[in-house]
């Protein structure tokens, strides 16, 4: 058994202990980026954009308490596992080909970009459905009950029961909704490692290629996630409204037909500021989660070698 597996595995692993460690930005900056007027009450539990992610967390608390703040864990854990799984194994088995063709046996740049769009790709087509009931489940908020004159929250449908509603409200194709989006922002991963590549090698030849510590993987994943997600932010706005239902009919003038199409209306309607809803907790959320994503993944990378290898999946070095 290759490595690809072994990286798969750790990845997998270290996205999920990132996921956990995070979650709570993530509902935050979420909500945010799919709130289409400040002034409406249809605000998702998170007031306005300008409200600070530690006050948006608070509104949350105070309208659907703790478990607000984790709505679609289950299901963000399952498509993290699997997305950083798929994304770290076709990342190894092209970075595996690169290198084998190549001299010196270390990528190019290019090299680096072409894997990255390879494994972003791959990931982006087989996860789509998982990120689409994710995002369905962690905007879930209250309505309005005309009788009462106040806001009900519902209880939260689970895993299941979002996908039964997805297919019986608009068919299997929801569940591949913001797929071109999501497709662009495969530049997103292609930033993030091309980053974190040129840095590694940086710092390897800087510290005289001594092995790096858990803090060098820390600091490196938030460096290389930072400069990544500021980059493509408008885009993870866009693919996050794309991917919700649009209520109303064929005619309905919020729909977003394209991509394009989702820029023009967010321009027109919130200005240059609705691309950027949510992104200072977005940036936090990401910075902290890519962070703990390599320093998991390395740490965890070496006891899943050794457990293929007890098991006879890998051979002894």
């Amino acid at each position: 058994m290759s490595d690809q597996v072994a990286h798969a595995l750790a990845g997998a692993s270290g996205g999920i202990i990132s996921m956990a460690l995070t979650y709570p930005l993530i509902t935050v900056s979420s909500r945010q980026q799919v709130q289409k007027d400040n002034t409406s009450p249809e605000t998702h539990g998170v007031g306005c954009m300008e409200e600070s992610t530690l006050k948006a967390m608070k509104r949350i608390v105070q309208r659907e308490g703790v478990p607000g703040l984790y709505s679609g864990l289950n299901s963000a854990l399952l498509g993290v596992g699997l997305t950083n799984g798929v994304y770290y194994f076709f990342y190894e088995w092209a970075r595996a080909a690169f290198e084998g063709v190549s001299k010196e046996r270390v990528m190019s740049t290019l090299q680096s970009m072409s894997a990255g769009a390879i494994a972003g790709s791959a990931t982006v087509l087989i996860t789509n459905p998982i990120w689409v009931v994710n995002m369905r489940m962690t905007v879930q908020r209250g309505v309005d009950d005309p009788s009462k004159k106040t806001r009900v929250t519902p209880k939260p449908l689970s895993t299941r029961a979002t996908i039964r509603k997805i297919l019986r409200e608009d068919g299997v194709k929801a569940f591949w909704q913001g797929v071109t989006p999501a497709l662009i922002l495969v530049a997103n991963p292609i930033i993030q490692y091309t980053v974190y590549e040129r840095l590694y090698r940086n710092l390897l030849t800087f510290r005289s290629s001594k092995p790096l510590t858990g803090r060098h993987y820390f600091l490196l994943g938030a460096l290389s996630k930072l400069a990544a997600t500021s980059l493509t932010y408008p885009y993870i706005v866009v693919k996050s409204r794309m991917q919700l239902r649009h209520e109303g009919g064929k005619d309905d003038k919020e729909r977003y037909r394209s991509v394009l199409d989702a820029f023009k209306k967010i321009l027109a309607k919130e200005g240059i500021a609705g691309l950027y809803k949510g992104i200072y907790g977005k940036l936090l959320q990401s910075i902290l989660t890519a962070a703990f994503l390599f320093w998991a993944k390395e740490a965890v990378f070496k006891y899943i070698v050794l457990f293929l290898t007890l098991l006879g999946g890998r051979k002894r070095i």
